[in-house]
C-alpha cells in the first residue's frame, strides 16, 4: 500500500501545476486596436497624413494614411497617398500594392491613367 502512495504521489507531482487565468488588460493603449467603419476618423487620419508628406516625414505620412485605410477600407484616396508615402519611403513593394488597391478601388479615378502608366498597366487591361 506504502509503494502504491509513492507512486501516486510522484504522478501528481510531476502533473504540470493549472495555469492562472490571465487578468483582462488594464491598460487601455496596449490592447489590440479594433477597427470599425468611421469615415470621419478616416478623413482625419488623411488630413494629418497630408500635413506629415507636405513636411517631408514620409514614414509618419504613411503610418496615418494606413490608419485612415483601416477605418474606411474603401477610401481610394488614403490609397492613393499611401502608395506616394511609400513610393518616396523606396518601398517599391508596398507602393505598388496600395496603388494597385486605389485602381481597384477608383479605376476610372481622375488619376488612374497616371497610376496605371506608373505600374506598368497597358491602358484598358488591369
Amino acid at each position: 500500500m506504502a509503494i502504491l502512495g509513492f507512486w501516486a504521489a510522484c504522478y501528481f507531482w510531476a502533473q504540470e501545476p493549472p495555469k492562472p487565468a490571465e487578468p483582462p488588460e488594464e491598460d487601455e493603449s496596449l490592447a489590440p486596436k479594433e477597427y470599425a467603419f468611421n469615415p470621419l476618423q478616416a478623413e482625419q487620419e488623411l488630413k494629418v497624413g497630408n500635413f506629415y508628406f507636405k513636411k517631408g516625414n514620409y514614414r509618419a505620412a504613411a503610418a496615418r494614411f494606413e490608419e485612415a485605410t483601416r477605418w474606411n477600407p474603401g477610401y481610394a484616396e488614403a490609397y492613393l497617398r499611401l502608395g506616394e508615402a511609400r513610393e518616396r519611403m523606396k518601398d517599391a513593394a508596398g507602393a505598388r500594392k496600395a496603388f494597385e488597391k486605389y485602381l481597384e478601388l477608383e479605376p476610372h479615378g481622375k488619376r488612374a491613367a497616371e497610376i496605371r502608366k506608373k505600374l506598368g498597366f497597358q491602358e484598358g487591361k488591369s
